[in-house]
């Protein structure tokens, strides 16, 4: 996660705050952001195979 949107995430919480929500809201945003970029990448698993998986468990 780059700095900057560390700060945003900071930034849009409100004047107090639960540092484990800032921790949580942090995780979040990195994971999110991961996982877009895995999009962008074509490292993602298509639907129709995720059903089949699925269905085994």
């Amino acid at each position: 996660m780059k700095r900057d949107k560390a700060i945003e995430t900071i930034k849009e919480l409100p004047p107090e705050f639960d540092l484990d929500d800032l921790i949580e809201r942090l995780i979040f945003v990195d994971k999110v952001e991961k996982g877009l970029k895995q999009l962008d990448e074509g490292k993602t698993v298509p639907h129709d195979e995720v059903k089949k998986i699925t269905k085994k468990w």
